[in-house]
């Protein structure tokens, strides 16, 4: 029931899609930041009885171990039934060490290839797992760290992350888990297990079969709308500790795991759970929330900040997006309080958006999402405009709200956006009136393609923004030694149709900045221009489905690393999502105009080429060789000499030079001939310039004029040519004069 099958590829003018179907309507859909130990990436998504993990691309299991599994299991039974030479065994001893090896723990040894297999055309699901919860699951949240390897994925001095994956889960029937499963794919001899044969509930969640571990996060009464995980470090703990006991304690304990949820229980219900990583992998534990904050309408989407680990975006749509920091109390602290965080949080600043030109109503909100690094807030509104706000004064022309310590900013709103603007393709969306007239009074619109890619339009007025559906995604790139570590943003509103990549978010700021001050971009001494790319033809992948959401994947190289440079195309992969499909996008390299800074021309070796195209190839032969010269000269040919026509062969290069600097011959006479004979008998335009040719020289010389016809007109060489080869093959005929 997962990824079993090879995707659909399709070919564009932009870019290359992989469609997987599936066979589960989708709820959900993560990409790990962690790279598996054979190189996979890993993708989960929520489905309708639990959760799919896919490891997609890396090293492939050997071949011969899993022919060597199938011969086994072969012996063992054959169409179900026990093979004709088993004996049966009745013993009191046998029955107690068969029931001890029945009860043994499998230890999963997977082996894989030595290197990845870089003639794929692309990268292969190497593995799939289903972890089968009974219900479905909504929403996921993983760890928040910097996509990199496993070797490099150790936070705050843990090793736990190297080997383990981390990530939270929420279900339909409000419970939020807390779970762990090993980044290395269960291998083929693993799945095929004979007590997992026996019962269908054999591999649920939290039976340990696949070495997993679950906790249960209680207190939720309704299913939560969204979750948010951050991992905190220990020092933020020690400031609270009163006792230099309780100090020692803490010093040497793992960083914590905070998870936030949302939910519309009573008018909107945040809350937030707390546990170490030791206790993550500690199946069982129930764990109640440290802090619940009653709002006075329901959130939309929650997210920590990257840097500023105990701050939370709320964006509470459509009124203003807020911070909150559950770190920070918002009444001076009791010391007989316990726990490293304060039982209440404070809320720091609002953010409202501009107002719709038509009414008084403030523009709803599509989403909201920590750029630079949670130095800044991008902000994706339902007309189709985008905005900043800049916290850190990242921008040059910004202000730091936060920037200096205890600066003590407390309920403070602010409303003007650092730079903006409006995403293209969605000019309807701000001026329902124009579109409306445009159209000669009438209410009927045909469904042509280009009304379906503007079907943002059919209901008017400023409560139609609320039907409009967006998103943001925020992919974190890998720094390395020539470029800072930057970030890239997808972001989509309405459907496939619009769907944007900003390659490198503090470029495109800079360039916004540098074109609203007028001061242009230098080609040589300024920054690298960078623009929005719009992705087109992604309802190709679709196949009809309507796009639910969008992801991103690092687009890390086939020998491990940082990820590409901005001269090879996009750096991230998008992931589209459908009701059931899920469609990876690859940037195409070829096309003109959509890498990052412009056009930039590179040279393909020829398996690349033949990677990227679809069509037949065909190559020569072997054995034939790379290039053929044919001589279509059509000037006059020499006289040949007497020992190559008795050879029956033809005249050397070096002879042939040396004839044509001399020129045709008649004795002594040289001849003018034409420049462009006529095709055909050409030797005729020879003969009158033969005829008239001057007679040099004394009186006793004479003129040989049949000697010099032959010679113009070649015969002579044929009958010499014919002579020599007498007597051998086919009987040849002779005329002499």
């Amino acid at each position: 029931m997962a990824l079993t099958m090879g995707p659909r590829v399709r070919r564009t003018a932009q870019n290359i899609q992989y469609t997987y179907n599936l066979p589960r309507r989708i709820h959900a859909v993560q990409t790990y930041p962690v790279l598996s130990p054979q190189g996979a990436t890993i993708l989960l998504y929520g489905h309708e009885n639990g959760i799919t993990i896919v490891w997609r691309g890396g090293r492939r299991f050997k071949p011969e171990v899993i022919k060597e599994e199938g011969r086994s299991g072969s012996v063992g039974k054959q169409n179900g039934n026990p093979a004709v030479d088993a004996v049966m065994v009745i013993d009191s001893d046998e029955e107690d060490s068969a029931t001890a090896k029945k009860g043994e723990v499998f230890v999963d040894k997977p082996q894989f290839e030595d290197a990845i297999d870089e003639d794929a055309p692309y990268p292969e699901v190497t593995q799939t797992l289903d972890l089968e919860f009974g219900t479905a699951v909504l929403h996921l949240a993983a760890v928040p760290l910097t996509p990199c390897t496993a070797e490099d994925a150790a936070w705050g001095g843990t090793d736990l992350l190297k080997d383990r994956m981390v990530f939270a889960a929420a279900s339909a029937t409000s419970k939020v888990f807390l779970v762990t499963v090993p980044l290395v794919p269960p291998s083929p001899q693993s799945k095929a297990r004979a007590d997992l044969q026996e019962s269908l509930l054999a591999g649920k969640a939290g039976s340990g079969k696949w070495g997993e571990t679950m906790v249960l996060l209680g207190g939720s009464e309704r299913a939560s709308d969204g979750i948010a995980m951050s991992l905190i470090r220990p020092k933020a703990m020690l400031e609270r500790t009163k006792s230099n006991e309780r100090s020692r304690s803490e010093s040497r304990a793992l960083p914590r795991i905070v998870i936030a949820a949302h939910s519309r229980q009573a008018s909107g219900t945040l809350r937030l759970w707390n546990l170490s990583l030791e206790d993550a992998t500690n199946t069982g534990r129930y764990v109640q929330p440290f802090q619940t904050e009653f709002l006075p309408k329901p959130l939309t989407s929650v997210s920590f900040n990257p840097t500023y680990t105990t701050q939370l975006l709320c964006n509470a749509s459509p009124d203003a997006v807020r911070i909150y920091d559950f770190a920070l109390a918002s009444m001076p602290p009791d010391d007989l309080s316990e726990g490293p965080f304060p039982s209440q949080g404070s809320w720091l600043i609002s953010f409202y958006t501009p107002f719709t030109r038509p009414s008084s109503s403030r523009k709803p909100i599509l989403a909201a999402s920590w750029i630079a690094h949670g130095r800044a807030i991008l902000v994706l509104l339902a007309d189709g405009q985008w905005g900043i706000w800049d916290i850190d004064g990242v921008s040059p022309h910004g202000p730091a709200l936060f920037g200096k310590p205890g600066s003590g900013i407390r309920g403070d709103a602010l409303t003007d956006f650092n730079v903006s603007g409006y995403v293209e393709g969605t000019s309807p969306l701000r001026n329902p009136a124009s579109q409306r007239t445009s159209g000669g009074g009438s209410d009927f619109v045909p469904m042509t393609p280009h009304s379906r890619r503007d079907a943002l339009t059919a209901p008017y007025g400023p409560e139609r923004l609320a039907s409009v559906k967006g998103g943001i995604v925020v992919m974190p790139l890998p720094a390395s030694t020539t470029t800072t570590a930057d970030e890239s943003v997808a972001l989509w509103i309405g459907g496939a149709e619009h769907v944007f990549v900003i390659p490198g978010v503090l470029k495109f700021w800079d360039a916004q900045v540098r074109k609203g001050v007028g001061g242009g971009v230098n080609l040589f001494s300024g920054a690298q221009p960078t623009r929005m790319v719009r992705l087109s033809d992604l309802s190709v992948g679709l196949m009809g489905e309507r796009c639910t959401g969008v992801g991103a994947i690092v687009r890390f190289p086939e020998s491990g690393g940082s990820a590409p440079s901005t001269n090879e195309g996009l750096p991230i992969e998008l992931l589209l999502r459908g009701e059931s499909r899920l469609v990876i996008v690859r940037e195409s390299e070829t096309v003109v105009g959509t890498r990052i800074g412009g056009v930039v021309s590179r040279r393909k070796l020829p398996n690349e080429r033949v990677k990227e195209n679809s069509a037949i190839v065909v190559y020569p032969r072997p054995e034939q060789p790379s290039s053929i010269a044919y001589n279509l000269s059509v000037g006059p040919r020499r006289k040949l000499s007497r020992s190559a026509a008795a050879d029956g062969g033809e005249p050397s290069p070096e002879e042939d030079a040396a004839g044509a600097q001399a020129g045709p011959a008649l004795g002594s006479v040289p001849i003018q001939l034409p420049t462009r004979p006529r095709s055909g008998f050409a030797f005729a335009d020879s003969l009158s310039a033969a005829a008239d040719a001057e007679q040099r020289g004394g009186e006793d010389d004479e003129r040989d004029v049949e000697v010099e016809m032959l010679d113009i007109m070649a015969i002579d060489r044929e009958l010499e040519a014919m002579d020599s080869g007498r007597g051998r093959g086919r009987k040849k005929v002779i005329f002499e004069s």
